[in-house]
């Protein structure tokens, strides 16, 4: 996800391991075959005093939900607060560390990616123009967190500056920037800074020039639950942001109830103006934006995660208009330069149509239809924010997804066809913002080659390449992706980006990574794979991400079909990809491992629990696992609309039906399984993996390994240091290279 003012994404979105597998490239189970008797199954390595699990009592606790008695063996290590939990964590952590750094691939897999690391180019991400300048995150290895830039609209990294570097805060890299907005004329930027990979920010203002805080901060802008963001008042005088309730609230609300205030530069914060949002749901999720038309404030309004959106216009006066509700099924609004609205609307229309509202003209009824429905889906707020759609004096830019890579289709204001930015084959854009003279420039991102920004002249019609360009110590010209499709357990035809080297011999022997996500409406698109695939593909290596059901590629009925009681589409589609890459000899039931994290983490936890035999390794990172009680935790509850309540009886059947936790057997021949978290991690609570964990510990009747890996330094992954996603990703490699009889390839 890339929005204006939000650089990460939600709970599970943004947090695919794809972000992991590309660690160098850019800014994480299912099961095993049972026993090593099978022919060609690997051999991990045996260490002599591999030290036993933990103990870890049983205190019986069941819950009863509409008549059927639900047991949570493991109920105690729900609370961290608690020193045993924590004696717990620490010594599951200890045993996850003996083993893996002892694996002889451990040191040269994390020494590699360093170099890698250090090697590759700076990364420039989330443009936004001011004035005449372009803001943008700026990544420049090795140092630990990404910096913010500035530029002139010639975009040459030669005249980049920095406005302010959160290493030169924390040296150990535990400040991250959450995201920034810069002030109209560009003179003043605000940025929401947190600690700890927590994302729980406050916002500051830095004067662009001279760098320094000016003002006063303001807490409690920020939180994982449901995000945070700003915007400027036109003049650059005060701005509107968000704000959850303080200290002094009860602890069920204080993540919850988001609100909208008003700040004027200069004044204290404790006198601020509340503006919006008393009326909103608990799980409201409002985001914050005036670009480039600053002379009024949209602001959308997220009902939990299940993509209902509802829109508002803040005008510079104080007025309020409400645009949307929920049950208008728009999904997507911006103000254009003219004053008028631009709406993605998904009624009657499961790929999206463009309606247009003139100036001044709120109501949603008088919306005229300007781009019909087509095979391609017009991307929504909640994946992209408002590079969804861009509009400039002279066009309407709007991103579309074709089934996994994206296009910018152009249209002039009354929806005549105008053709298309120009892109490579199968590429994907996260980013378009114009320069406001007569110019866009766009990010364009590929499976095999490093991202890039190329400029679009409006006037000519020409693009050409800018000097923002990656570079990476790897490369791929003895790789292809192919696509081809799986047919799921209800004739549903998968789609399979598979990564491979060229001239591969298909005879069922490759060790194989299958990765897939499947929620939110997020879609898997193409991105540059980077250093950790490389290492990959050159031990022998295949790997392929899935599209599933859940995710977005095909529009909202993709989605619906693998959201609330529809979720065991999702797995049922992960279990045919890899059923399928079997049949067609990529690999072998004994050399394929999956990967996934958060919402896919669920996902390997599903696949794990219900086919044991399928997959050989599984890593699963900051994933969910006891899905009765997902919705206590503050994050969990913003779930509900994708996931569903066990207050409802239709929903807590389908829950209850493949919640992993639930669904550990005693005696089945499970997997080797690495499970990771973090303790700071505000999206899940780590309490997911530790029970999980301990009922897989238990019970498993294979010989295979089950570790868990905490980081006391870390959350869901989004704002570590790079040393520490450096070190997570040799954990995940040594894993599987020792797993599935994998060496590390000389270099």
């Amino acid at each position: 996800m890339s929005s204006r003012n939000r650089l990460a994404g939600r709970f599970g979105r943004g947090a695919s391991p794809l972000g992991l597998l590309a660690l160098v490239g850019k800014v994480a189970a299912a099961a095993l075959v049972a026993g090593a008797a099978q022919a060609g199954a690997p051999t991990a390595t045996k260490l002599k005093s591999a030290p036993a699990a933990p103990p870890t009592p049983i205190i019986a606790v069941s819950d009863t939900y509409h008549g059927i008695t639900a047991s949570d063996p493991y109920r105690w290590l729900e609370n961290a607060a608690d020193p045993k939990v924590h004696q717990w964590s620490l010594a599951q952590d200890q045993r996850t560390r003996k083993y893996i750094d002892r694996l002889p691939s451990r040191a040269p897999i994390f020494k590699w990616l360093m170099q890698q690391a250090a090697a590759s180019s700076s990364a420039y991400y989330g443009l936004q123009t001011a004035g005449e300048q372009v803001f943008a995150m700026y990544n420049q290895p090795p140092k630990q967190q990404p910096m913010i830039a500035v530029m002139g609209q010639d975009l040459d990294p030669a005249k980049v500056r920095i406005v302010l570097d959160p290493n030169q805060i924390s040296a150990q890299g535990t400040t991250a920037i959450d995201w920034f907005v810069p002030s109209p004329t560009g003179e003043l930027v605000a940025v929401s800074l947190s600690d700890n990979g927590s994302e729980d920010g406050s916002v500051h203002i830095f004067d662009v020039k001279s760098g320094q805080q000016v003002d006063a901060v303001i807490p409690r802008v920020q939180y994982p639950t449901g995000g945070g963001s700003l915007a400027w008042r036109a003049d650059g005088s005060g701005f509107w942001y968000t704000q959850y309730p303080g200290a002094d609230q009860p602890a069920e609300r204080q993540h919850f109830y988001q609100q909208v205030f008003y700040h004027r530069i200069g004044d204290d914060p404790k006198q601020d103006v509340y503006v919006l949002g008393k009326d909103f749901p608990k799980v409201a999720e409002i985001f914050l934006d005036n670009h480039p038309n600053s002379t009024a404030v949209l602001a959308t309004v997220a009902n939990g995660d299940g993509g209902e959106f509802a829109h508002y216009v803040i005008q510079q006066g104080g007025a309020i208009r409400q645009v949307t509700r929920f049950e208008d099924q728009v999904v997507a609004t911006v103000i254009g330069p003219d004053d008028a609205l631009y709406l993605v609307s998904r009624k009657d229309a499961p790929r999206g149509k463009l309606l247009k509202l003139k100036s001044g003209d709120y109501q949603l009824a008088h919306a005229q239809a300007i781009v019909a429905q087509s095979d391609a889906v017009m991307q929504s707020g909640g994946n992209l924010g408002s590079s969804a759609i861009v509009v400039t004096p002279r066009a309407i830019y709007l991103n579309e997804l074709v089934g996994g890579p994206s296009r910018v289709a152009i249209y002039d204001h009354d929806g005549k066809p105008q053709g298309m930015l120009p892109l490579p084959d199968v590429a994907t854009v996260n980013e378009v913002e114009a320069l406001g003279n007569g110019a866009l420039v766009y990010s364009i991102g590929t499976y095999l080659k490093p991202s890039y920004f190329a400029r679009y002249d409006e006037k000519s019609g020409k693009g050409a390449v800018t000097k923002l360009v990656q570079t990476s110590p790897v490369n791929f010209d003895d790789t292809e992706v192919v696509r081809e499709f799986a047919t799921s357990k209800d004739g549903t035809k998968i789609p399979l980006n598979i990564v491979r080297r060229k001239g591969v011999k298909l005879d069922g022997n490759n060790p194989l990574l299958l990765n897939g996500y499947g929620g939110y409406g997020v879609s898997q698109t193409p991105h540059f794979l980077g250093a950790a695939t490389r290492l990959w593909l050159d031990g022998g290596g295949v790997f392929v991400s899935v599209n599933l059901r859940g995710g977005g590629e095909f529009g909202e009925e993709w989605h619906q079909q693998g959201m609330l009681t529809r979720k065991q589409n999702v797995f049922d589609d992960f279990i045919a990809a890899g059923q399928y890459l079997v049949q067609q000899k990529y690999t072998s039931r004994a050399r394929m491992a999956s990967i996934g994290g958060s919402n896919g983490g669920l996902l390997m936890g599903a696949v794990l629990t219900q086919q044991p035999r399928l997959f050989r390794a599984v890593v699963s990172q900051v994933g969910l696992y006891d899905m009765l009680r997902v919705e206590l935790d503050p994050n969990g509850a913003f779930n509900v609309t994708e996931f569903g309540s066990v207050k409802n009886p239709d929903q807590f059947k389908a829950l209850y039906a493949y919640s992993p936790y639930h669904h550990v057997v005693d005696g089945a021949r499970y997997p080797a399984i690495l499970m990771a978290t973090g303790e700071t991690d505000g999206r899940v609570n780590p309490m997911h993996s530790r029970k999980m964990i301990a009922r897989l510990q238990a019970a498993t009747g294979s010989d295979r390994p089950v570790y868990l890996s905490i980081n006391s330094h870390a959350g869901h992954g989004i704002g570590s240091s790079l040393s520490i996603r450096i070190n997570q990703t040799a954990d995940v490699y040594s894993f599987l290279f020792d797993q599935l009889g994998m060496k590390f390839p000389a270099k």
